[in-house]
């Protein structure tokens, strides 16, 4: 009898054990990995939900940058390690859902990765210098036409999202804009200022203080709705390009095969911590909304996010530098 109950506690334990480990999880420190160095976009909105994040796990996260090859080497990292939820990549569209349509990369993006939560999305707005004679999208429009390939827009470089977002509104809108890629989107900025080009598509954040100062002409925001940070500015769908969108969005990944308990405790801490008023109010001031939503309902965001660039990318002829 001894012995029979020594087996059942043996099988017993050996039984309990994962589920004593689901309901520990995390033990230890979780490190986010970026695929950008620190102080871009992607950096500053890991570090607006992380120390939130880490309160709700009761462990640091740790952000890992590894920028470079426009996001392919943190992807890769991020694919490769160990699904065991101590690794987690946040991630804009560049490296998940434009790149695989440019070059050949080491991961799937459907199948590497398991989406935990989408974080955030922002609009591009489409800004001119002021000395270009438009003052609406649909004026640009008739210039671009009348001017087929003299107007030109600046981008971040190719292959990156606002260079994607011209070449969908010259689909849409039929137009001929020469495409300039700089080295970043900063630079590409500066020389809109400076009225060395023409136009470009921008976030929010970083321009809204030159465009209430009258230094850049916006003319439409690329999103379903009109921003709370620019009311008064039409979205390019009503302004004359009928369902036109473009959006930069952030979201967290965890490895494939990562266990579905540890993607459910990963998602209901980050949606928790998105969906506070204090993080929404941070990430309006940024000119984005945030979201928190399902591990499934981003799937679905994420696959639709790579047909649409499919077919840009298709299209446009679009490739990296």
């Amino acid at each position: 009898m001894n012995a029979l109950c020594r087996v059942l506690c043996v099988i017993s334990a050996a039984l309990l054990a994962p589920l004593a480990g689901a309901q520990s999880y995390p033990v230890k420190p979780i490190r986010v990995i970026l695929s950008v160095p620190a102080g871009a976009t992607p950096d500053v909105t890991a570090r607006l939900v992380t120390p939130g994040l880490a309160n709700a796990l009761g462990q640091p996260m740790v952000v890992d940058n590894r920028g470079g090859a426009g996001g392919l080497i943190g992807a890769e990292i991020a694919a490769k390690a160990a699904p065991d939820g101590y690794t987690v990549f946040i991630s804009s569209p560049g490296a998940l859902t434009i790149l695989p349509h440019l070059r050949k990369v080491p991961y799937d993006t459907l199948k590497d990765f398991t989406p935990v939560s989408l974080i955030s999305v922002g609009p591009f707005v489409l800004i001119t210098h002021p000395s270009l004679p438009v003052q609406s999208v649909k004026e640009l429009i008739a210039l671009a036409k009348a001017q087929p390939g003299k107007l030109n827009c600046a981008s971040a470089g190719n292959g990156v999202a606002n260079h994607l977002a011209l070449e969908l509104f010259k689909q849409m809108a039929g137009v001929d804009i020469t495409h300039v890629p700089y080295k970043g989107a900063p630079q590409a900025v500066t020389d809109v200022l400076a009225g060395h080009m023409n136009m470009t598509f921008n976030s929010i954040a970083p321009i809204i203080a030159h465009i209430r100062a009258g230094r850049v002409r916006v003319l439409g925001i690329a999103s379903a709705k009109r921003s709370s940070q620019l009311p008064e500015v039409p979205t390019i769908s009503e302004a004359g390009v009928p369902g036109f969108e473009a959006e930069n969005w952030f979201g967290m990944f965890a490895p494939a095969q990562t266990p579905k308990r540890i993607i459910a405790r990963l998602n209901e801490a980050l949606v928790k911590v998105v969906r506070s008023p204090e993080i929404q109010k941070q990430f309006a001031a940024l000119g984005a909304d945030a979201v928190g939503n399902s591990p499934e309902e981003f799937a679905a965001f994420v696959r639709r996010d790579m047909e649409k660039y499919a077919r840009v990318v298709r299209i446009s002829g679009a490739k990296v530098d």
